[in-house]
């Protein structure tokens, strides 16, 4: 389901409407549950209610918390969930829905709202919040006196515009007529730091808004949701490496690598779309150079958080050495004197701080503007170390307890001096046979039709193809009659070609019904896939309005963006609506969860 609510219906219920409610697309579902609010008004003026039953009319809303989430990668949503389960059990009233499943109309009888939502990449929303900022932001949007909000905003402060898109609501619902309960929270990837006051913070407040002395109450959700496995993000399960393959030639500049890993005996399950989370080490030269940079004692002892360790421990398990952050670029630019850092982070410099972060390290930032840090100073600024998330490449129905990934070694040289990815390096040096910690990470809005006659538009260039080679196992599975098409691009058709083998005979044996391919440096002019969507404006325009799901996965600063704006000019052009009405309707299909995006 779209919409996590929390419910006092009995178990034998609860399994009746989640079988219901199976498979239906966004429509279907605001349909359903305007029939059985009519149902439950209907039975509340004929005197027919039972004890048990819960009815919501318009009025419920004085007495009741909304909170609305906006994830890409799911943090929001666990938070908003973790915020419904803390309120029911304090006695409240409280109802948990994705944004885009909120019925706007409602807005302006909502009386207490928390919003978690998630900023992508430079100041991006996540798709399912798009429809809702839209109407937020326009002249439909109601007036909200009588609303008290608050709103907890995730970002990565790797990016300059951290936390762009919750500020920007914050500010938004204030200007409505909105009253801030309290100041706007900035998580950080290290979720719990800013994160975990902020809940409490918002259970207070609610508990004061509703006025509600009630007793715990037993947390039930409407829906199936996978039990809380014994393996997860802080407790991985250590998954033997069974395959680390090279699928680059050798003389491809892009070393992609194949990687397939035992889940035998961790019970984890997860399905084609979702991510495997990856608890990396960092490279035992990044820390010596950073530790001879800053002349400091891998072995000195360190406290922090409760815990004390060395500071080669610290730097190896627990903290960001690879990613630059705004917090620690400035604290070192305080330290450094430098002007020329302190410049960069005037707001009319946001640019040149995103090339700076774009192409620096931590390492780059020391060495270039050097300052003195001490052991305990250096660990409590720098970011804690966060899993990086990899698009499942496999199908278990297909592998069974094993997952595959499809992983780009970041290796490069910078100024003559070898710079890598944290978690990609880790994975590329693990030896067949040694353990990787890792964790499933659901995604549920980029999961295949529940309708196996649904066509499907794949359209992953690069890395950006693992989760399609997961889609069309799987729907192979099944034995789907929809149609699959896959649009793929790299750099180079003999050394870049991922999975080639793979694809050709899916082709052939018709698992795969059309496959397009750009390869931009195999000719003078380069090609990439958004041309080929061109290319097939006509044909991929009668995919969509016939009812097809469209995919699409990889770079989020480009290709994503290209891919959006190429869509709207074949919508225009292929439907006679304005570049306005068609990129309306493809935010439609955004909203029935028909156009799905896993960009990164």
């Amino acid at each position: 389901m779209t919409v996590a609510t929390l419910s006092p219906l009995p178990e034998d219920k609860q399994a009746l409407a989640s079988r219901l409610v199976e498979g239906l697309d966004i429509p279907a579902l605001h349909w359903l549950s305007g029939y059985f609010a009519g149902v439950a008004v209907q039975r509340l003026g004929s005197g027919r209610q039972t004890p048990g039953e819960a009815v919501a009319p318009a009025a419920e809303a004085l007495a009741r918390l909304t909170v609305l989430y906006g994830s890409q990668t799911g943090n929001a949503k666990r938070l908003a969930e973790e915020l419904g389960r803390r309120a029911t059990a304090a006695g409240l009233a409280v109802r948990v829905v994705r944004a885009d499943a909120y019925p706007t109309r409602e807005l302006k009888q909502e009386r207490l709202l928390y919003v978690v939502i998630s900023t992508q990449g430079d100041a991006e929303p996540p798709d399912d919040a798009r429809a809702l900022l839209e109407f937020l932001g326009s002249a439909r949007a109601p007036k909200l006196e009588g609303l008290h909000y608050a709103v907890l905003g995730l970002g990565d402060s790797s990016y300059p515009q951290f936390c762009a898109i919750g500020r920007q609501l914050d500010e938004r619902l204030q200007v409505l007529g909105g009253q801030r309960l309290f100041a706007a929270g900035e998580a950080d990837v290290d979720l719990e730091t800013v994160t975990q006051p902020w809940l409490e913070q918002a259970l207070q407040q609610a508990r004061e808004q509703l006025k509600t002395s009630a007793p715990l109450a037993k947390v039930t959700t409407l829906r199936t949701a996978r039990s809380t496995p014994a393996w997860h993000r802080d407790q991985p399960f250590a998954a033997p490496l069974l395959l680390n393959q090279r699928i680059t030639s050798r003389d491809s500049d892009r070393d992609v690598r194949h990687l397939e890993l035992s889940l035998e005996g961790s019970g984890l399950r997860y399905a084609p779309g979702d991510a495997l989370g990856i608890w990396p080490t960092q490279a035992p030269a990044l820390i010596e150079a950073v530790l001879g940079t800053l002349q400091l004692d891998g072995d000195a002892l360190v406290q922090a958080g409760g815990e004390e360790l060395p500071l080669r421990i610290w730097l190896a398990e627990r903290r960001e050495l690879t990613q630059l952050t705004r917090p620690f670029f400035a604290a070192h630019a305080e330290r450094s004197g430098d002007q020329s850092l302190r410049e960069q982070l005037a707001p009319t410099a946001r640019d040149a701080l995103a090339a700076t972060f774009s192409h620096w390290q931590l390492l780059d930032l020391l060495r270039r503007h050097p300052a003195a840090w001490q052991a305990d100073e250096l660990v409590a600024a720098l970011r804690p170390l966060a899993p990086r998330l990899y698009s499942i490449a496999s199908s278990q129905s297909v592998v069974g307890e094993e997952v595959h990934l499809t992983v780009s070694h970041v290796d490069y040289l910078l100024n003559g001096e070898a710079r890598w990815g944290a978690a990609s390096r880790y994975l590329a040096q693990r030896a067949e046979g040694e353990s990787v910690p890792v964790f499933i990470e659901a995604n549920e809005r980029f999961h295949l039709p529940a309708d196996n006659e649904r066509d499907i538009i794949m359209i992953g260039p690069g890395t950006g193809v693992a989760p399609f080679r997961a889609f069309v196992q799987e729907r192979t599975e099944r034995g789907a009659a929809g149609r699959n098409w896959l649009l793929f691009g790299n750099p180079h058709f003999h050394a870049d070609f991922l999975y080639q083998t793979e694809w050709q005979q899916a082709l052939k044996s018709g698992q795969l019904h059309r496959l397009d391919l750009a390869f931009s440096r195999d000719q003078q002019d380069k090609i990439y896939v958004q041309h080929r969507l061109r290319e097939q404006g006509r044909r991929l325009y009668e995919w969509l309005d016939g009812g097809a799901h469209l995919y699409v996965c990889g770079d989020a600063s480009r290709m994503a963006k290209d891919v959006h704006k190429a869509l709207i000019e074949i919508v225009t052009e292929h439907s006679g609506r304005t570049a306005e009405d068609a990129e309306a309707w493809l935010n439609q299909l955004i909203q029935q969860g028909r156009y799905a995006r896993d960009v990164y």
